[in-house]
């Protein structure tokens, strides 16, 4: 499939998921970004626009941890580190925004060991 046939539909899809998700004090955001080699997360209070929380699998504290390890095992350490972070800052439970990529494979993952952190989605 053609790159730019594939960002735009993604575009689309991501458009499609955000009209129904909407994170609040309450319940905030969850939100995915993968790349090709990285995944990034935040939780995010739409009403106020600011992120409350925020891990990625970049950066030289993290990097010996994940070396030599898959890139759906880091998304699920990910997931756990997230919600470390989140019971820190008083959230246990949030809405998940997979922006637009399948609920599959690294996505999955990271929602997995989210859960196994204890958020509740």
């Amino acid at each position: 499939m053609n790159p730019i046939v594939k960002s735009k539909r993604r575009a689309k899809v991501k458009a499609r998921v955000r009209k129904k998700v909407y994170g609040t004090a309450e319940k905030p955001r969850l939100s995915v970004f993968r790349s090709l080699s990285h995944i990034y997360a935040q939780i995010i209070d739409d009403d106020n626009g600011k992120t409350l929380a925020a891990v990625s699998s970049v950066g030289k504290s993290i990097e010996p941890m994940l070396k030599g390890k898959k890139k759906s095992d880091v998304s699920k350490e990910m997931g756990k580190m997230m919600a470390e972070k989140a019971k820190a800052s008083g959230i246990t439970s949030v809405v998940f925004d997979r922006n637009g990529y399948r609920y599959h494979g690294r996505v999955q993952a990271f929602a997995e060991g989210a859960r196994e952190g204890g958020l509740q989605f």
